[in-house]
């Protein structure tokens, strides 16, 4: 319903934002690290995801999309409201938590606030296939790619055209990284 927010950071309390668009203030709760990077009168864009039951209405909000669509795939997971998936994301950025499900990295999820051992257990069971190939390994002697860059507009792109983080993340895998960005998106809708 409402799919992102831009404004300036009114007020900032409890792991929410209030942004005002063009004086309307939307309360959207935020995870830890979006929280702290915001300062108040910033102009800001979050990716909200509208969260609807009986007895309130909710926006949660996200930097990039990718944290978004990871946060959707973890409301999925029978035990994980959008609260708990906001904790999990709140442990470290978005592409940390999505390569610790990736590697079944149960302990890592449970530090959440709110997530126990089984629903840890439950996350890494149903997603470690759908969010994609982990990129980190737990060996310190070998050096591996560590981050993705979420901050990857042809990432953005092909998620907004409806691919899952996994599949997006699959179809740039071999595109080369220094040509534009809307050459990188055709190469990769190619494949």
């Amino acid at each position: 319903m409402i799919a992102h927010v831009f404004g300036k950071v009114a007020e900032k309390f409890n792991g929410s934002l209030v942004i005002d668009v063009h004086g309307v203030g939307y309360e959207v709760s935020v995870a830890a690290g979006d929280f702290d990077a915001v300062m108040l009168d910033q102009d800001v864009k979050f990716y909200t995801y509208h969260h609807v039951r009986e007895q309130a209405e909710e926006l949660f909000g996200f930097s990039s999309l990718a944290a978004k669509k990871l946060f959707e795939m973890l409301i999925t997971v029978q035990g994980v409201g959008p609260k708990a998936a906001l904790a999990i994301l709140s442990l470290s950025d978005a592409e940390h938590v999505r390569n610790a499900i990736a590697n079944a990295d149960s302990a890592f999820v449970q530090q959440a606030a709110g997530v126990g051992k089984k629903t840890a257990e439950r996350v890494v069971v149903d997603l470690s296939d759908k969010v994609g190939l982990p990129t980190q390994y737990g060996r310190a002697d070998t050096p591996v790619q560590t981050e993705l860059n979420t901050s990857d507009e042809a990432l953005e792109a092909l998620m907004a055209l409806g691919y899952t983080l996994a599949d997006a993340t699959k179809a740039l895998e071999n595109v080369d990284v220094n040509l534009p960005t809307a050459q990188r998106v055709t190469e990769a809708l190619k494949k």
